[in-house]
């Protein structure tokens, strides 16, 4: 009989509702969830024309993509962290390389940053300046029109608008760069998901682990490569 209660309760533990798609669809993460290099190339290049096109036609809108694009690339934050980013997030003087989150549950963390994207944030910084935006300690990094807070629906729409000029799937939302993030930084560290699992904030390793798959694919491509 206690064998036939844990069978019966691990049954039900499978049989997930159909109309529970939430519940379906959790923590399911597959190639379709993250840029390929050739994506992120193109997304970065398109990130770029904006830029060029911002400076050339005071367009301040256009850098603010431009940086959202290599925000998201480089921190793998969620759109929420994005948008509460402050002045004193940054921490990228000459000894420190990183950025202070507040993520859910009013949770703090650390995120570190490559040296490269340390030069971009104080290039975006110059940029702001040059606008008549404030770089203070209170002041938003991703800044709306009138100085204040930029919203969640906000970024989502003009990273859509950025993905459609880079002739990309619009099946890819804002929150595919930290899908995107995550995978790469797992290939890069090695699969130390210990590392990575605090750098995205999860709660639980096993949350991080769900990129197994996906990055295990990405290093079966190694075989192809023996003794050639």
């Amino acid at each position: 009989m206690p064998f036939l209660k844990k069978f019966i309760k691990l049954m039900k533990s499978e049989l997930i509702p159909k109309h529970d798609k939430k519940r379906r669809n959790q923590w399911v993460i597959d190639e379709s969830k993250y840029l390929h290099e050739e994506e992120i190339k193109k997304l970065k290049k398109e990130a770029n024309k904006c830029r060029k096109y911002g400076l050339g036609h005071r367009k301040f809108t256009a850098i603010r993509n431009w940086f959202m694009v290599e925000l998201g690339l480089n921190t793998g934050l969620r759109v929420e962290e994005m948008t509460s980013l402050q002045g004193d997030s940054l921490l990228i003087d000459k000894d420190r390389s990183s950025i202070v989150v507040i993520g859910k549950g009013n949770k703090k963390r650390v995120v570190w940053i490559s040296q490269d994207f340390k030069k971009t944030c104080c290039v975006y910084l110059e940029y702001k300046k040059r606008f008549g935006y404030g770089t203070g300690s209170e002041d938003y990094l991703l800044n709306n029109l009138k100085g204040g807070r930029i919203s969640k629906r906000a970024l989502q729409k003009f990273f859509k608008i950025v993905i459609k000029r880079a002739n990309l799937s619009n099946r890819y939302h804002i929150h595919n760069l930290r899908h995107t993030y995550t995978t790469f930084l797992l290939i890069a560290s090695g699969r130390d998901y210990d590392f990575v699992s605090k750098q995205l904030g999860h709660t639980s390793i096993r949350t991080t682990q769900t990129y197994a798959g996906v990055v295990e694919h990405i290093a079966r491509k190694a075989i192809e490569k023996m003794y050639r």
